[in-house]
């Protein structure tokens, strides 16, 4: 499978590669005949695709690298890197097209001189704009089907250069039939557009460089799915870390009946990892929480804590409710909205309240961070 997305995803640039430097061979020779900068940018964007396009290919090939020694996870961030390289590529061809813009602008006032156009050149551009369209859809696709973020900041790349090309038709049109000067202000309005873009793509790269929260939907199937094996009575804390397309590493705790023996819960752990690296590409790490529900005493301490929490509204769960009548502890954790921002101060007031009402235990309350399951 991993194989098999490599293949699509250099197969895929390799055509944009081939595109695009036959766009800019034939835009390149208008844009100089006609004595045009908006071509001869366009041109000069088009060579920054086949560049990240490149990029994108080399990016693959060393994130699909084995683990070694020093990076036991894998390279699969690798491909973070190459979508924030393009990044910087669309922010450099938005940067360019405006200072030529300006620049032309400052020419066309100093000197009142218009580029010329032939019919050709009206030709050559409306199929460089169908053709970017066409590689662009085509890279947008590709992404989606293979979750590729380097596939899919080309497309965009290129989505935005059919609107530059489109912006650079339009001055033609102007130029030539109106005797009017436009192509400086457009270019100027679309290299504004062509940045937006490169920002937008560079804060989901970095975003995933630092690290992101999963899914709901995802972490909800997961939750479900260890759930309904036998045995498991709840799963909780819940941590997953990507570290590359489909190279998870995370853990999580499950509730069992505390009188199972430790070669039937290996069993059950036995499942679960099981599960999560054939169906979610995940190593997973298996904690345990012995659960007595038929104890009086438990369920009695249970409904106190419930009520004391209940009256914070930032706590999105309690869990791993344990009671030591040896040791006189009665631990348990609280999840934390991150719209709390003061959590431990949360805890701690839930810890002074709990301690009032249950004067024979010692409290031991966990702070977990709300990793993946609020909105």
């Amino acid at each position: 499978m991993k194989d098999k997305r490599e293949k699509e995803i250099i197969k895929t640039s390799i055509i944009g590669i081939i595109g695009n430097i036959l766009l800019v061979a034939f835009k390149g020779f208008v844009g100089f005949i006609a004595g045009s900068i908006a071509i001869i940018m366009d041109a000069l964007n088009n060579l920054t695709d086949a560049l990240s396009s490149v990029i994108t290919i080399l990016g693959t090939k060393l994130s699909n690298k084995k683990p070694d020694k020093n990076h036991p996870y894998g390279y699969g961030k690798i491909e973070y890197i190459t979508s924030s390289i393009i990044a910087f590529l669309i922010l450099f061809a938005g940067s360019m097209a405006i200072y030529e813009s300006v620049r032309s602008l400052i020419n066309y006032y100093n000197d009142k001189v218009m580029p010329s156009f032939d019919i050709y050149a009206l030709i050559i551009v409306s199929g460089a704009i169908l053709a970017k369209i066409a590689i662009g859809l085509f890279f947008k696709s590709k992404a989606k089907k293979i979750k590729s973020d380097a596939l899919n900041a080309s497309g965009t790349d290129a989505l935005f250069d059919s609107v530059l090309s489109l912006s650079t038709l339009v001055s033609i049109i102007f130029v030539k039939y109106l005797n009017i000067y436009i192509e400086g202000y457009l270019g100027i309005i679309i290299g504004l557009f062509i940045i937006k873009s490169g920002f937008e793509i560079l804060k989901e790269s970095l975003s995933g460089m630092i690290g992101e929260r999963f899914d709901r939907e995802f972490i909800l199937n997961v939750k479900n799915d260890i759930n309904n094996i036998d045995g498991v009575l709840g799963t909780y804390d819940i941590i997953m870390n990507s570290y590359g397309h489909n190279k998870n590493i995370g853990s999580c705790h499950i509730g069992v009946d505390e009188s199972l023996k430790a070669s039937d819960i290996q069993a059950i752990e036995r499942q679960i990892t099981e599960l999560l690296y054939t169906k979610y590409d995940t190593i997973m790490t298996i904690g345990i929480y012995a659960q007595n529900s038929t104890d009086s005493e438990v369920n009695n301490l249970l409904k106190i804590v419930r009520d004391v929490i209940n009256n914070y509204d930032n706590i999105l769960q309690l869990h791993g409710f344990y009671l030591d009548k040896k040791r006189k502890i009665l631990s348990f954790d609280l999840v934390v909205s991150f719209d709390d921002k003061k959590p431990l101060d949360t805890i701690n007031n839930i810890k002074n309240e709990v301690s009032n009402l249950i004067k024979d235990y010692n409290i031991i309350i966990n702070y977990d961070q709300d990793f993946s399951l609020s909105e």
